[in-house]
């Protein structure tokens, strides 16, 4: 990603120009998809919220200070509004549905998910550069300039998260 463009388009966004924000979506989306998508686990609320998260960041664009690291600052804005929702999903009152998914033929929820497995037994940073490496295709130089750290340090975590997904799998294939 090249961040000098990606600032040239946030000031053009800044300045009215609408056309600057497809530029901006498409470079920015992915790695605020996935902080949101770790903290919700799941993918219907965490688009939900990726979208209310572009319209709060639109809202506030003046407060976004320029040259610091703008998918940084979207992800802070994305991850608040995926733990308010946990926090609102909390008081609400529970339904029996998702205990009795079996009465009701929703056999989907039985199904295991690499994603939820992944989101599971990863911290937020391994589930993080996993997603972006191995999901949504980033190269790890793209991946270590989005999160600020050594190209090295995002391939040993990588490798890592690979690892332990693929322990975790081999296990609960031997149950």
């Amino acid at each position: 990603m090249n961040k000098g463009k990606l600032e040239e388009k946030i000031a053009q966004l800044a300045n009215g120009d609408g056309r600057a924000f497809d530029y901006i979506y498409e470079h920015t989306n992915r790695p605020v998809y996935f902080a949101i998508l770790y903290i919700v686990r799941d993918k219907m609320y965490a688009e939900d919220i990726l979208q209310e998260t572009y319209v709060r960041a639109l809202r506030s664009l003046h407060s976004y200070a320029p040259g610091t690291n703008f998918s940084a600052w979207l992800a802070r804005i994305g991850k608040n509004l995926a733990l308010n929702h946990i926090k609102r999903e909390k008081r609400e009152v529970a339904t029996d549905f998702e205990e009795n998914t079996h009465l009701y033929g929703a056999q989907e929820t039985h199904l295991p998910y690499i994603f939820d497995l992944a989101a599971k037994v990863l911290s937020e940073e391994e589930y993080e550069i996993l997603m972006l490496c191995q999901v949504s295709g980033y190269k790890r130089r793209e991946v270590a300039q989005m999160l600020n750290m050594p190209v090295a340090t995002v391939t040993w975590k990588n490798n890592e998260a690979l690892k332990k997904l693929r322990r975790t799998l081999q296990k609960e294939e031997a149950i």
